[in-house]
């Protein structure tokens, strides 16, 4: 009998950013009281799943995105490095409504190159992280389900890399929303299906804070 294995990658809920930064990997960033409610939201939801492994992002927001889960499985979340952010150069600065961070001139030597993209962490890089983490949570959890919790862009390049999709993504078209859900579902070794949900959709106010 074929031995199933499912990888869900959650992204982090919202964060507590009055001020509009850009805040990528620094740290100090918790979520706000709507993003512990999406964490307590997803823990709910997902309780009767057979999660038997807890991964995060070292950022303090995927921690505390993790917590509601480890204490309804009665697991240890295991810190990976593998699961933060992607680097950014522009980070620690403010973003400005409609991402007037990108019209700024001082900022112009950033975006030469967005297929790299020149501002950050090469997409590949963020894969090659990424496609490694995954391999071993799914290796310690197999037969089951384990949730790593991470943030958007590395999600959402990975994903891209699992269906075959070119990794320089559209902003405006990602599918990874704060406290979402990206499930990869493994046959063995095979990756057979993605799947996407939102089990806190409810909870988000419709613009997505500056971050990831």
């Amino acid at each position: 009998m074929a031995e199933t294995t499912v990888v869900h990658l959650l992204r982090h809920g919202e964060v507590h950013n009055p001020h509009g930064i850009l805040y990528g990997r620094l740290p100090g960033y918790h979520l706000s009281e709507t993003g512990q409610q999406m964490a307590e939201t997803v823990a709910k939801a997902v309780a009767g799943r057979d999660i038997v492994a807890l991964y995060s992002s070292p950022l303090e927001r995927a921690r505390e995105t993790a917590a509601p889960l480890a204490t309804a499985f009665g697991l240890t979340v295991t810190a990976d490095d593998r699961l933060v952010e992607a680097g950014n150069l522009l980070e620690g600065r403010t973003v400005g409504a409609g991402l007037a961070i990108l019209r700024s001139p001082r900022n112009y030597r950033y975006f030469y190159n967005p297929w790299k993209p020149s501002w950050g962490e090469p997409y590949q890089e963020i894969v090659r992280r990424m496609r490694g983490v995954i391999e071993d949570a799914r290796a310690a959890a197999r037969g089951h389900e384990v949730v790593l919790v991470s943030h958007q862009l590395p999600i959402w390049a990975i994903r891209l890399a699992a269906e075959g999709r070119r990794l320089w993504p559209d902003p405006r078209r990602r599918q990874c929303a704060l406290a979402s859900i990206t499930s990869l579902t493994f046959d063995e070794d095979r990756l057979i299906s993605v799947g996407y949900s939102e089990p806190a959709g409810s909870l988000r106010k419709g613009q997505r804070p500056p971050g990831a």
